[in-house]
C-alpha cells in the first residue's frame, strides 16, 4: 500500500496515516514558523523610550567620534619633513661622492638614514610618503577602535535605557493596574502615589481626584434613586390604602366612592408632578443642545401673572422690578427656573409676607433675583436646599407642599446654562436667590410693566 486511501486522506490528519519509520518531509514552501514569532513587538512607551535613549546616545557618540577624528587629524603632522643636514664628508667606500648629504628623519615607525640613497629632496619625498601612510594608519585605527567602543556602548545604553524607562514608568503601570481593578464597588480606593512631585505623580493625583468625583457622583445617584423611590412609593401606598378601604366596605355609598376617587386622583396628580420634576431635573443635568436669545424679564412677568391668584389667596405682597435682561439659553428651562423660584417664595413664606422679584443686567450677566420673607433658615442648611429631596426643616415644608426638587431643579438649570447661582439666608427669616445667565448680544424689548419693589432685608451670606 503506497499511500492512504482517498477517503482516509480526506478526513484524517496526515500524521495519523504516516507509515512507521517514514521520513518527515518539509513542505515546499519551507519550514512553518508560528505567526506570533513573526509579529513585531508591541510599541509600548517603554520600548519607544528605550529606542529614543539608544538613538540619542548613538547620535551623540557619532558626533563625538567625528569631532575627535577631526581634532586628531589636525594635530598629526602632514607638512614637509625638516631634517638635519651635515657638512660634506670624506668619500665613502664604493665610489660615493664626497659631497653627499646625510639626512636623518623619523616619523612614528618610519625611520630614514639617508646617505648615498639620493639627494635631500628625494629623501624628503620618501619621508613625506611614509608620513602620509603613518597618518592614515593612525586615523584608521582611531576610527575603528572608536567605532567598536561606540557600538558596545550603544548596546549598553539600550539595556540601561530599558531599565531606566521601566523604572520611570513604574507609576504608570500602577495607575493602569488600578484603573483596571476599579469598579462601582471599589471607587473608594486611591493610588496615593509617593515620590517626587513630577508629571506622573500629578497624573496619579488627578486620577485620585477623578475617583473622588466618581465616588461622590455614584453616591449622590444612589441617594437620589433611594429618595425618588421613597417619594414615589408614598403616593402609591396611599392610593392602595384608599382603594382597599373602599373595597372593604360591604355596601359603600356613591358619595364615599366619589370621595375615594377624588383622593386617588389627587394622589395621581402628585405623582405626575413628581415625575415631571424628575424629568425636568434630568433634562437640566443633561445640558443644552442649543442656545437662543431669551428675556428673563418677559418670562418672569408671565410667571408672576400665573402665580398672582395663589399669592393673593395666601395674603402675600408681590413687589417686582422687571428691567430688560437678555440672556442666552433655553426658554422653557429658564421659565421653569423662574417658576420654581417664585413657587418656592410663595409656598415657604409666612402669613401676609412679602415676595420681591427683580431682573436686570449686571457685569455682563442677565440676573434674576427672588427673595421672600419666611422662617429663619440656619446658614449651614442653605446649601442643602439645592440637593434633591432635601428640606431645611419642618417649617419650610409647610403642609406637605412640594417634592423637595424645586431648588435642585433650579441648580441643574443654572449649571446647564453656565449661569452662576447664589443663595443667602435673610437675618429676619426667609431666603434670597440670585441667578446670573450669560447675557445675549442683542437686547430685545422687554414689554413688561415695571413696578417699584421693596429692597430685600439684610442677607446673611453663607
Amino acid at each position: 500500500m503506497t499511500g492512504p486511501p482517498d477517503s482516509l486522506a480526506r478526513w484524517w490528519p496526515r500524521r495519523w496515516l504516516r507509515a512507521p519509520g517514514a521520513r518527515l518531509q518539509v513542505p515546499r514552501s519551507g519550514i512553518r514558523v508560528p505567526r506570533r514569532w513573526l509579529r513585531l513587538p508591541r510599541r509600548t512607551v517603554r520600548l519607544r523610550l528605550t529606542l529614543v535613549y539608544g538613538g540619542l546616545f548613538l547620535l551623540s557618540g557619532a558626533a563625538l567620534l567625528a569631532i575627535t577624528y577631526l581634532l586628531v587629524s589636525r594635530s598629526l603632522p602632514a607638512g614637509p619633513i625638516t631634517g638635519r643636514a651635515g657638512a660634506p664628508s670624506v668619500a665613502q667606500p664604493g665610489g660615493v661622492s664626497s659631497g653627499a648629504v646625510f639626512v636623518q628623519a623619523r616619523v612614528g615607525n618610519c625611520g630614514f638614514l639617508t646617505g648615498t640613497l639620493g639627494t635631500p629632496a628625494q629623501v624628503a619625498a620618501r619621508a613625506q610618503r611614509c608620513l602620509s601612510q603613518q597618518r592614515s594608519l593612525e586615523l584608521n585605527q582611531l576610527l575603528t577602535e572608536s567605532g567598536i567602543a561606540l557600538a558596545i556602548m550603544t548596546v549598553v545604553s539600550i539595556g540601561l535605557g530599558w531599565l531606566v524607562a521601566g523604572r520611570a514608568l513604574r507609576k504608570l503601570s500602577t495607575i493602569t493596574a488600578a484603573a483596571r481593578s476599579i469598579s462601582a464597588s471599589s471607587l473608594h480606593a486611591r493610588l496615593a502615589l509617593a515620590g517626587p512631585d513630577d508629571e506622573l505623580k500629578e497624573l496619579g493625583d488627578t486620577f485620585d481626584g477623578l475617583l473622588a468625583r466618581l465616588e461622590a457622583a455614584f453616591g449622590a445617584q444612589r441617594q437620589f434613586v433611594a429618595n425618588a423611590s421613597h417619594e414615589l412609593r408614598t403616593p402609591l401606598a396611599r392610593q392602595r390604602t384608599l382603594i382597599e378601604v373602599a373595597l372593604a366596605e360591604p355596601q359603600p355609598s356613591v358619595a364615599a366612592l366619589q370621595n375615594v376617587c377624588r383622593r386617588v386622583l389627587a394622589t395621581g396628580e402628585q405623582q405626575e408632578r413628581l415625575i415631571e420634576a424628575l424629568l425636568t431635573l434630568a433634562r437640566g443635568q443633561r445640558g443644552l443642545d442649543r442656545r437662543e436669545p431669551v428675556d428673563l424679564a418677559a418670562i418672569t412677568g408671565d410667571v408672576l401673572l400665573s402665580r398672582q391668584p395663589e399669592a393673593e389667596l395666601r395674603g402675600l405682597t408681590v413687589a417686582a422690578t422687571l428691567r430688560p435682561a437678555p440672556a442666552l439659553g433655553d426658554a422653557r428651562l429658564a421659565e421653569r427656573l423662574a417658576a420654581n423660584l417664585v413657587d418656592n417664595a410663595v409656598r415657604h413664606n409666612v402669613a401676609h409676607g412679602t415676595i420681591g422679584v427683580t431682573t436686570g443686567t449686571q457685569a455682563g450677566h442677565a440676573v434674576l433675583s427672588v427673595w421672600n420673607t419666611g422662617p429663619v433658615i440656619p446658614r449651614d442648611q442653605v446649601g442643602g436646599l439645592f440637593q434633591p429631596f432635601q428640606r431645611s426643616a419642618a417649617d419650610r415644608t409647610g403642609a406637605g407642599e412640594g417634592q423637595g426638587l424645586g431648588l435642585s431643579i433650579v441648580a441643574a438649570i443654572a449649571e446647564a446654562h453656565g449661569a452662576w447661582l447664589q443663595a443667602n439666608a435673610l437675618t429676619g427669616g426667609g431666603l434670597v436667590v440670585q441667578a446670573g445667565f450669560p447675557q445675549a448680544a442683542d437686547h430685545p424689548p422687554a414689554g413688561v410693566t415695571q413696578d417699584h419693589a421693596a429692597p430685600p432685608p439684610h442677607a446673611a451670606h453663607r
